[in-house]
């Protein structure tokens, strides 16, 4: 069993309060991330459930036991830092083998769940190889490997993949999220990238200035975002607000629409506009669109269109994608 239930979780750092207030509840199994920008407190949270700081007030509970006064050892969790934190001098067997030989156990054992983790990551022919000898990913693969070896309740990832190149970010995305199908263990992952939260996670949890903005499944963010903030974090490219404008009926503080569900003409449309930056990726063009009395709108089309800098178009909203916020940034309605 792997559960984990937050009670209040306050953090300072002197007079500077980082944590203020969080309650959270991970059932067995579930891979949760928490997702929001630089210094919103997620990796301090990740830190506070792992014992590596100790909260200023409130209860960590594992499995239904409070354990805020027990060292890191004695929680059942393996973490997974972001820069490796391997052992240079040792080979990868000796890495992973490690802690479960300072724990006393018996090296049949030992032997038996390294050979495990190194079938399951794919690290047989580096086994007898040091950390410098090896590749960021391979080096992120072992890093795992030695979570993985301890069997615990409850994995900890604090931002595993931001040292990787792009091809290898995916690849080890896919490992991981592997990983998790085949262990069937409670997982709890840092990550500023919104893209790794909404491709891997069960449940997405929205942090922003030490609170949680919102709680649900990568799609339940997506569609029904609680506030401006998570409109805007979750979605890429980010979605666009309009200020103060009345739209097919619909008026609010703010008016929200994704870029993928505004389409372009060149006679007419809600808005009409100049394109001051136009990205062809191929599968999709983003087009960075000026237009009057709204501002600047990204349009997301999928597929090739030979629009470029300085063409003039009209955009047309998707009325039934439209968002609505009030003046206090919170969602005032499902769409329609």
């Amino acid at each position: 069993m792997g559960s984990l239930k937050l009670e209040n979780i306050r953090k300072s750092f002197g007079n500077v309060e980082v944590l203020k207030g969080i309650d959270l509840e991970v059932d067995d199994g579930e891979f949760v991330i928490f997702v929001g920008p630089s210094g919103c407190g997620k990796s301090t949270l990740l830190r506070v459930i792992a014992g590596l700081e100790e909260a200023t007030s409130g209860a960590v509970n594992i499995d239904g036991t409070a354990v805020n006064h027990l060292p890191p050892s004695k929680r059942a969790i393996s973490m997974v830092f972001q820069t490796y934190a391997l052992y240079p001098h040792l080979t990868v067997r000796n890495n992973m083998a490690l802690g479960l030989k300072q724990t006393g156990m018996a090296k049949s054992d030992v032997e038996q769940r390294v050979a495990k983790a190194t079938a399951m990551l794919s690290l047989q022919d580096y086994l007898e190889r040091h950390p410098a000898e090896l590749s960021g990913g391979q080096r992120q693969r072992v890093a795992i490997g030695r979570a993985v070896v301890r069997e615990p309740e409850l994995f900890l990832f604090d931002e595993p993949l931001s040292n990787l190149d792009a091809a290898l970010r995916v690849n080890t995305r896919l490992e991981i999220a592997r990983l998790h199908r085949e262990l069937r263990t409670t997982m709890v992952y840092v990550t500023h990238d919104q893209v790794e939260a909404m491709t891997l996670a069960d449940k997405i949890v929205v942090m922003n200035a030490g609170v949680v903005e919102q709680v649900g499944s990568p799609m339940e963010l997506y569609n029904r975002p609680a506030n401006l903030f998570v409109a805007g974090f979750i979605g890429s490219p980010q979605m666009n607000f309009i200020e103060g404008q009345k739209l097919n009926g619909e008026e609010a503080s703010t008016i929200g629409i994704r870029p993928e569900h505004i389409s372009v003409d060149t006679a007419n449309g809600d808005w009409s506009g100049t394109v001051l930056h136009a990205e062809h990726l191929g599968a999709d063009t983003v087009l960075y669109l000026e237009c009057e009395n709204v501002g600047l709108l990204t349009v997301r089309l999928f597929g090739q269109h030979d629009y470029n800098a300085d063409d003039r178009l009209f955009a047309t909203a998707q009325k039934e994608q439209l968002f609505r916020f009030n003046a206090d940034g919170k969602s005032i309605s499902p769409r329609r």
